[in-house]
């Protein structure tokens, strides 16, 4: 990948942001030329700030990771939010990016976007079998018509955009703010904390029935690298790691490697989301060689101690 990438000149909105700083870093190590701008420097849903973004740095490729995300709590009480915002960050930069002729756009797409109810594993073929999960279906929607975006450009003006679906993320640097963090950083949060204070109990949303699939932060980078440079198709293609946990083990392993030896209580008047999470991967396997390898076990401590060193 190194010749690919030397001098190539790549903007990567979100850079700053957990998977954008795990993206960048590796793009520096194989020297491409980033700018990976702040949303204090551009407002990606405003049209003339795009167009100005792309005027001071022509890239040739353009990674869109910017987003504006949560856990269920967060697209429950932000739904207007996340779909707006989403969806007109990911339909102008594409529009833009067709204007401005860049030759390649990636844009990342959600695991939300797939149906509520999908056969496992979910194979990319399922993305239009039914309708989302309601906690985030406005978010996972907006996310999927830049894939609609993606395959419509691509058949009318030949613009050469691809569409990534990582799974559930977790590593170092995430984000881990209750309000609007996910489900692992949630729950490494309560556990360590309440290790740290001394409590004899945690709460935990639903039952713990839900299933989910993580995919660490440092491979969901790589595989994304490793699509800008070798695949050029429209065909949306799953990033994950084929590991499926129930939320139940989940805490339960989490509690054990946190050293919280309180009891579990769950609220089951909270929800649970979507019943499942795990993917097929082997298009992204076929197509451009990537397949996960960090171990949760490892990816899960690593974590855990990135949080115990920055959490004040």
């Amino acid at each position: 990948m190194s010749s690919f990438w030397s001098g190539k000149k790549v903007l990567v909105t979100g850079g700053r942001g957990f998977l954008g700083s795990h993206l960048v870093d590796q793009l520096k190590d194989l020297e491409a030329d980033i700018f990976a701008p702040s949303s204090k420097d551009y407002d990606l849903t405003d049209r003339d700030q795009i167009v100005a973004m792309y005027d001071k740095f022509p890239p040739e490729i353009v990674i869109h990771l910017a987003a504006v995300v949560g856990g269920i709590g967060a697209n429950l009480e932000h739904p207007g939010e996340f779909f707006y915002d989403n969806l007109m960050m990911g339909v102008q930069l594409i529009e833009y990016a067709r204007q401005a002729k860049i030759p390649k756009f990636v844009a990342i797409g959600t695991i939300c976007a797939y149906p509520k109810i999908t056969p496992v594993p979910f194979k990319e073929e399922d993305l239009w079998n039914g309708y989302p999960e309601e906690t985030n279906a406005p978010y996972g929607l907006a996310k999927k018509m830049l894939l609609v975006q993606s395959q419509a450009y691509r058949q009318e003006y030949g613009f050469n955009s691809i569409f990534l679906l990582p799974v559930n993320l977790y590593g170092p640097g995430d984000n881990f703010d209750p309000k609007s963090s996910h489900v692992m950083p949630a729950l490494i949060k309560k556990c360590v904390d309440a290790v740290d204070l001394g409590a004899d109990s945690i709460e935990v949303w639903g039952d713990g029935s839900a299933t989910r699939e993580f995919l660490y932060a440092d491979d969901a980078a790589r595989g994304i690298i490793l699509a800008a440079e070798k695949y050029n198709k429209s065909d949306p293609v799953n990033l994950g790691s084929s590991f499926e946990i129930s939320i139940r083990d989940l805490i339960g392993i989490i509690a054990k490697e946190t050293g919280f030896k309180g009891k579990i209580k769950w609220d089951v008047s909270k929800p649970n989301g979507q019943p499942r999470r795990k993917l097929d991967t082997s298009r992204a396997e076929r197509e451009f060689g990537f397949v996960a390898d960090t171990t949760f076990e490892d990816g899960l401590r690593e974590t855990i101690r990135w949080y115990r060193a920055h959490r004040s």
